[in-house]
């Protein structure tokens, strides 16, 4: 099974990408959380250069409250991320599958709130 919905978009700055990702995740009921720019904190703090690679948290506070209640340790898999990477082609998006993430857990209820976070990041990295 694989564990992350992926598309590459041409021609774009990963900057510009990024903002893109946003605001589709935003029309999606989306906040993003976290940021890390993985190239930066290479650099950093193993003076390694990679092409850019950034990775946002995503969180849809309605679906994430559905979650803890049905399972309050959840949040340790919180929150849904979506990486920006540079690629060959293009920048290439991919978000996390939460169906995928939580067959660990084992809870049926848990699984169709994950498929219903699954359907809004689709349509989010699909917007893109």
């Amino acid at each position: 099974m694989a564990y992350t919905y992926d598309r590459v978009l041409k021609d774009v700055a990963i900057g510009d990408a990024e903002m893109r990702v946003r605001d589709a995740l935003a029309e999606k009921g989306f906040g993003v959380l976290t940021e890390i720019d993985v190239k930066a904190t290479m650099q950093k703090k193993l003076g390694v250069e990679m092409p850019p690679y950034r990775i946002l948290g995503a969180c849809n506070p309605v679906m994430a409250h559905k979650a803890i209640q049905i399972e309050p340790r959840i949040g340790a898999m919180l929150p849904c991320n979506v990486i920006l990477r540079q690629v060959d082609q293009g920048i290439e998006i991919s978000a996390i599958d939460p169906v995928a993430s939580m067959q660990a857990v084992g809870n049926a209820d848990l699984d169709a709130v994950a498929g219903q976070v699954r359907d809004l990041l689709r349509a989010a990295v699909d917007a893109v």
